[in-house]
């Protein structure tokens, strides 16, 4: 019996405008910056057919990008809204794959933008097993004090009865042909600018640490810190960090190099110190487990895996061949591919945008 699982940031999938760029300039779009807006009426105008017309396109690839993912059960991040999604899988979701994922699992987080996370679910998974959701849960509303993670770092930041989790860690029982299955799912604190000094990662790094510890904490308190030999859960979503990097050296006309280089401290450490989950994406070449490319101009850019699906140690040891795939052909052509992985783009395609999204899917194909 085989599931395939899929998670997927389908970037700011929105059902609403945002007019805030009139008065501040760092959240307008450099299209309209081109242009001599005078009044917020204008502006509210012209950045109604902007959205409009960019956010088709995008849609179009970003239904493209689920549909190459095949994915019995598809977890998104950056979702508005029920409504949202179901206006997209109407749209456009249903043109790519027909009446796929007829159930969907969204609760409202804690992100200020109203980006939540969300589960997609077909009825039975490609070879006829029925896949029944027999429980959800957030977890949107615990605190740092509820699971006594506070510390020095955070409270640079945060007091003790702030909530740990930026959007939430979603849970979801399953039976799968009738066997259990148990999926959290996150999108954890964004790395940001940089402050005090510090870079974005290392600045966001104390909270995005105590996410992962209270993901730990949960999945411990839900099956047991002693017993976890022989459950089958996988925690998904996009992460906003990573244990290593490709340095992307060189330019166009000279040609580029690609280094690979270990983090020595990650907040996803929690998850992976002692062996409690696998990131399975480890099983690809090391050259070959990225799902974002980062660019701040020549001098900074890399490629890095933000998008995890670890598996529990009972569920990678039973499916030890199962390697994930990265659907990259939504990623814009600035996007600088290492020597071999490069793929055909979507229809459409721009150097920036539009885009699937910023990040790539990830799927895999699971012995349940």
């Amino acid at each position: 019996m085989t599931l395939r699982l899929a998670t997927f940031n389908i970037e700011n999938l929105m059902s609403r405008f945002d007019f805030s760029g009139f008065r501040n300039n760092l959240k307008q779009d450099r299209v309209l910056r081109l242009f001599d807006v005078k009044t917020e009426a204008e502006y509210q105008r012209l950045e109604e057919a902007r959205t409009i017309a960019y956010t088709d396109d995008t849609r179009q690839m970003s239904a493209l990008a689920i549909a190459d993912c095949d994915a019995d059960i598809l977890c998104l991040q950056e979702a508005d809204n029920m409504a949202a999604l179901q206006a997209f899988e109407y749209g456009y979701l249903f043109r790519m794959v027909g009446n796929g994922y007829r159930q969907k699992y969204l609760i409202e987080g804690n992100d200020s933008r109203g980006i939540d996370v969300a589960v997609l679910v077909r009825e039975e998974t490609r070879d006829g097993q029925k896949i029944e959701c027999v429980d959800v849960k957030s977890h949107a509303g615990v605190t740092y004090a509820d699971f006594n993670l506070f510390n020095d770092a955070l409270a640079l930041t945060n007091v003790p009865g702030d909530r740990i989790f930026k959007r939430d860690c979603l849970e979801l029982d399953f039976r799968i042909g009738g066997r259990p299955f148990t999926l959290f799912v996150v999108h954890f604190k964004s790395m940001g600018p940089a402050r005090d000094g510090l870079d974005g990662r290392t600045a966001t790094m104390p909270v995005r640490a105590a996410e992962v510890a209270a993901v730990r904490r949960i999945v411990e308190n839900r099956f047991g810190a002693d017993h976890l030999n022989g459950k089958m859960f996988a925690i998904c979503g996009d992460m906003n960090d990573y244990q290593e990097r490709v340095d992307v050296l060189g330019d166009r006309r000279t040609g580029y190099r690609f280094e690979p280089r270990q983090e020595a401290e990650s907040a996803l450490d929690v998850f992976s110190h002692d062996g409690f989950v696998e990131n399975v994406m480890r099983r690809r070449p090391e050259l070959d487990r990225w799902t974002l490319f980062h660019s701040r101009g020549p001098l900074e850019r890399h490629l890095c895996q933000l998008d995890y699906i670890w598996l529990s140690k009972a569920l990678a040891e039973r499916n030890p061949a199962s390697v994930p795939e990265i659907i990259r052909g939504g990623q814009p052509y600035r996007t600088i591919f290492p020597m071999g992985q490069e793929v055909e783009r979507y229809p459409r395609t721009g150097w920036d945008r539009p885009k699937a999204s910023d990040h790539c899917p990830v799927v895999i194909s699971l012995d349940i």
